[in-house]
C-alpha cells in the first residue's frame, strides 16, 4: 500500500511538472512596426521643358523633357497634353534621363496645334 502510495504521489508530481512547463511555453513573435505619423505633400517644380517633334512631320509632338527640381521614383513620373485642360492625352511612364531629367514619350504622337497645356504627374 504504501509503495502505490509513492507512486501515486510520483505520478501527481509529474503531472504538476508537465502542466507548470505546458503553461510555461511561449510564442515567438518577431519584431514588428507600427506608428501614426504625418508629413507635408509639396508638389515639384518643373522647368526646363524641351518638345521634340516628329522628325518625319514636325506638326506632331513625339515627347517632352522636362528638370523636376527633386528626385522621383523610377516609374512614377508622367506627362499629359490638353487642348482645353480637360482632355489629357497621357504618355506612358516617363524615363529618367539622368540627374533630375524625364523624358516622356506620346504614342500616338500628339498633334503641336491644339496643345495648349502640358501637366506632369511625379511621385518620389
Amino acid at each position: 500500500m504504501r509503495a502505490r502510495r509513492k507512486a501515486l504521489l510520483l505520478m501527481a508530481a509529474v503531472l504538476l511538472m508537465l502542466l507548470a512547463y505546458a503553461f510555461a511555453a511561449s510564442n515567438t513573435v518577431p519584431n514588428t512596426h507600427a506608428g501614426d505619423g504625418n508629413g507635408q505633400v509639396v508638389g515639384y517644380t518643373v522647368s526646363n521643358v524641351h518638345y521634340t517633334l516628329l522628325t518625319s512631320d514636325p506638326s506632331k509632338i513625339d515627347a517632352v523633357t522636362f528638370d523636376l527640381d527633386a528626385s522621383a521614383g523610377s516609374g512614377s513620373v508622367y506627362a499629359a497634353l490638353s487642348a482645353d485642360g480637360s482632355s489629357w492625352t497621357w504618355s506612358s511612364a516617363c524615363t529618367n534621363s539622368g540627374g533630375n531629367t524625364w523624358t516622356c514619350d506620346f504614342s500616338p504622337d500628339q498633334d503641336v496645334y491644339p496643345v495648349q497645356y502640358l501637366r506632369v504627374v511625379a511621385t518620389d
